[in-house]
């Protein structure tokens, strides 16, 4: 099959751009194993629409698209293709942070309250994190005024709020629905995006029902339109949990290997 493979914008890697680099080649080499031929493009090379002509033979010659872009622009371009993609441009659109709560709050996904003693989060709802001042914690009602206040003054009027969740931070990967799916304590190997999981501290390990997170995160995986997908949850010491972060083909760091191998699986399927 000939591929195309459209790579994520770098402003959308923030401290990860590596990383997000390492999971999509791991899974090219794959497809290359496999014989398909494969046309990479970058994401930043495709960010004006006149430059688009360029890479015409090679996108209507294609028999299926991979993709970890975020642009809005490339998601509409990858639209008019035609083409099968993974992600699918609709599923990475809806998995920014306003949309993904509506659709979170229609399938009833256990999500942190709106209030809360322990601070509040202010998040970047139009698209996802580009910086650390797109994920904001603050402690009280009076300093989440003032952050509203500095956000909208960078032109980002759309927002979601939710009260902070004291527990374990979990960070969970999955890919399809039951092929793969992994989680982890962040805390416990120390790596991290913007050294937000401090406000947690470190994992206390606490019991719950790992089947019970898969499921409602690939309930929420189906709901949003994703094959490849990951995010972050609160174990609460009770062993509750909620769904903090949800988003489209993360790095797979902590299991790159696997996870490439079950992506490409699931490309092989679907081709």
């Amino acid at each position: 099959m000939r591929i195309l493979a459209v790579s994520r914008a770098e402003r959308f890697s923030p401290n990860s751009v590596e990383r997000d680099k390492a999971i999509f080649q791991a899974v090219i080499d794959r497809l290359h194993e496999h014989g398909d031929e494969i046309c990479l493009v970058s994401e930043e090379s495709l960010e004006h629409l006149s430059e688009y002509s360029e890479f015409s033979e090679c996108s209507e010659s294609s028999d299926l698209v991979i993709t970890m872009a975020r642009q809005p622009e490339t998601l509409l371009w990858l639209k008019s293709l035609g083409v099968t993609c993974v992600n699918s441009p609709e599923g990475i659109e809806r998995c920014t942070r306003s949309r993904l709560l509506s659709i979170m709050e229609h399938l009833g996904t256990p999500v942190p309250p709106q209030e809360g003693p322990d601070g509040y989060w202010l998040k970047r709802g139009d698209a996802a994190a580009q910086t650390d001042a797109d994920v904001v914690y603050v402690s009280d009602r009076e300093q989440l005024k003032t952050a509203i206040q500095t956000m909208c003054q960078r032109g980002v009027t759309d927002y979601t709020v939710s009260a902070h969740v004291r527990g374990d931070l979990v960070k969970f990967y999955g890919v399809g629905q039951g092929d793969f799916f992994r989680w982890y304590y962040p805390t416990d190997d120390g790596q991290t995006k913007f050294g937000d999981e401090h406000r947690n501290g470190k994992a206390c390990h606490y019991p719950f029902q790992a089947e019970a997170l898969q499921d409602e995160v690939q309930r929420l995986a189906a709901a949003v339109g994703v094959s490849v997908y990951g995010g972050d949850a609160i174990v609460r010491a009770d062993g509750s949990f909620c769904l903090i972060d949800f988003n489209d083909w993360p790095s797979f760091s902590r299991c790159r290997e696997e996870a490439a191998d079950a992506i490409a699986s699931l490309l092989n399927r679907i081709r």
